[in-house]
């Protein structure tokens, strides 16, 4: 790919700048993970370089935004993961954009101010 080369996306993670080069890459779109190679090297560099900058052609950049936004599907069907799977809400307000805390964070960092070493448990969605 050379010249005309626009930012769409900046990651300070690998793991998530790599699932969002596939997805774009997947759809038919070629992109470029500019500095992934210095993160790579030594990740805590990403937030003195700006972090890691997806790019794609300046033609390429609404149609691959609009992939990357795309919300995650509700279900997956039987013939596209060899299983039936229904992506989990949230019991209280019904969205899928959730995550399932184990730990009390606060309280348990709390306790670690006072020299108790004990992760108090938590078990809900978030």
């Amino acid at each position: 790919m050379s010249g005309g080369l626009v930012t769409i996306e900046r990651f300070r993670d690998l793991p998530e700048a790599l699932l969002a080069k596939g997805k774009l890459e997947s759809a038919g779109i070629p992109c470029f993970l500019a500095d992934s190679e210095l993160v790579r090297a030594d990740w805590l560099w990403s937030n003195a370089i700006g972090n890691m900058r997806l790019q794609v052609k300046a033609e390429d950049a609404k149609e691959a935004l609009s992939i990357l936004r795309e919300p995650p599907p509700e279900i997956f069907l039987e013939q596209e993961v060899g299983e039936y799977y229904q992506q989990p809400r949230c019991p209280k307000c019904n969205s899928i954009d959730i995550g399932f805390e184990s730990i009390d964070r606060p309280l348990s960092y709390g306790l670690m101010l006072i020299g108790l070493c004990y992760p108090v448990p938590k078990n809900t969605w978030k």
